[in-house]
């Protein structure tokens, strides 16, 4: 498989063809038994996933022509290397010391593109660098700019090492395709718009093109149905949108990864339609939700049908951000068995710890959320937030359902409340248990709308102990 970008109508129906996904899963961990603890499961995804290995053998993008000056473009050299690694079997793709700009990358099956912790990978600004691919785009699929390092029906890859990844966006550039100004709601909302419209009216992937002059920012890593991916210890700064974006993938680990990008939909890492993830001792320092767990937008969530599950995070980080731990709104496929335990999150500018959003027009089943042993300092809204009212509200006629979601052993010391919780009348917020928790610094009492039977074990709102169930 080549590692260039080619675009042709050939293209395009074959990867309209493949809007199914073809990564076989295999069976999925079913109902937990009623004496069971949900949490002896963790260990088992832990278990379950592959973290990839690769031949012997290193390829220096230096010898491919690439020069680490900060100015002279490297994107044919690194993807020459890369080209050489897949072919030769596998192995090591380095970037040694220095400052190396380059278009989009696309990693092959048994390609491993290490950082060394002196070097720098720069995205260029330039629009020519980023051809047309098969991609998602919050949510849904479409033909546009391709993520800056991507993979497509990959297994076994990889990028390590202690260098950084900078895609260079700023005010001046990708930014502004979003960024709101008086009378003008941000480039970016029409093509957004008729992207939506597109996937309603069941417009075939292949036809919904986009790219220059539509301003819809690419993602900055997305292996797409991909399995056996690795992502560890790299820096990663000032991206246009997403920073990790895994698509229908299996077996993804995401570990020791530092991210600070504080731009419009900065969202950390996004694992869509994903099963089998860890997400272990990450930094998050966002413009946007540091984790979010998604599946999918309405029609499109709905037609690939594949939710994201079997996802563990733990002894992660999180300062600036929406929400720590995220699942929506892109929620349509549903989301269930997620874990996130020993924690920590704390930021003024940081709304809320556990984050679920969703509404009428994406729905989605949510089920099996489990927090444990988290520690909050401050958040600027509430510590856990469930809201069907996000964006279009109630119109629609998808009705979402959140069951079994338990929240254990949190603290937290300062919130504007402690439980932010907005069902529908005809679609109450009910199996949400929340014990052993401690929750100090609560300005305002619960917000609550159209809950049912929402327990309270243990609990400690500003000292007042609460064993209650409630109903409103």
């Amino acid at each position: 498989m080549s590692t260039g970008f080619p675009v042709t109508r050939r293209t395009f129906l074959r990867c309209a063809a493949a809007a199914a996904p073809a990564l076989a899963f295999g069976p999925r961990f079913g109902a937990w038994q009623a004496s069971e603890d949900p949490w002896s499961r963790a260990d088992a995804i832990v278990r379950s996933i592959v973290v990839p290995t690769f031949k012997a053998g290193d390829f220096d993008i230096r010898k491919f022509g690439a020069v680490g000056d900060g100015k002279t473009s490297s994107t044919a050299a690194i993807r020459k290397g890369i080209a050489a690694c897949h072919a030769a079997g596998g192995g090591r793709v380095i970037v040694p010391r220095g400052r190396f700009i380059t278009g989009a990358l696309r990693l092959e099956s048994n390609v491993h593109l290490h950082l060394d912790g002196r070097s720098t990978l720069a995205f260029s600004h330039d629009h020519r660098e980023y051809p047309i691919v098969f991609t998602r785009w919050e949510g849904v699929e479409l033909m546009n700019f391709s993520p800056f390092i991507y993979a497509y029906e990959a297994e076994n890859i990889a990028i390590t090492g202690g260098g950084t990844l900078d895609g260079q966006a700023g005010p001046n550039h990708w930014w502004n395709w979003r960024t709101p100004s008086p009378g003008n709601p941000g480039r970016d909302r029409a093509a957004r718009t008729r992207l939506i419209d597109m996937q309603a009216k069941g417009v075939p992937v292949a036809e919904r093109v986009f790219g220059e002059n539509s301003y819809l920012r690419p993602n900055f890593i997305q292996p797409y149905r991909s399995r056996n991916i690795l992502i560890d210890g790299v820096t990663i700064i000032n991206s246009p949108m997403w920073e990790i974006h895994p698509v229908l993938s299996r077996s993804v680990t995401v570990r020791n990864v530092r991210i600070s990008s504080h731009g419009p939909n900065n969202d950390g890492c996004n694992p869509e339609s994903c099963r089998d993830v860890l997400i272990d001792g990450c930094s998050f320092d966002t413009g946007d939700d540091c984790i979010a767990l998604k599946s999918g937008r309405n029609d499109d969530g709905r037609r690939l049908n594949v939710p994201v599950e079997n996802v563990v995070i733990r002894n992660c980080t999180m300062k600036d951000g929406h929400g720590g731990v995220v699942i929506g709104s892109e929620i349509s496929g549903g989301a269930r068995n997620i874990f996130a335990e020993k924690c920590e999150m704390n930021s003024p500018q940081l709304d809320r710890a556990l984050r679920i959003k969703t509404n009428a027009v994406r729905g989605g089943v949510i089920e099996g959320v489990y927090m444990r042993d988290v520690t909050v300092g401050e958040v600027a809204e509430a510590v856990v937030t469930i809201d069907f009212f996000y964006e279009e509200g109630e119109a629609g006629k998808y009705l979402p359902t959140v069951r079994d979601i338990n929240v254990r052993n949190v603290t937290s010391r300062k919130s504007q409340y402690a439980l932010l919780l907005r069902g529908f009348k005809n679609a109450p917020i009910s199996g949400v248990r929340i014990e052993n928790c401690t929750f100090e610094g609560v300005q305002k009492d619960d917000r609550l709308e159209n809950v049912k039977g929402v327990e309270l074990r243990n609990v400690r709102v500003n000292g007042v102990l609460r064993n209650e169930v409630l109903t409103k």
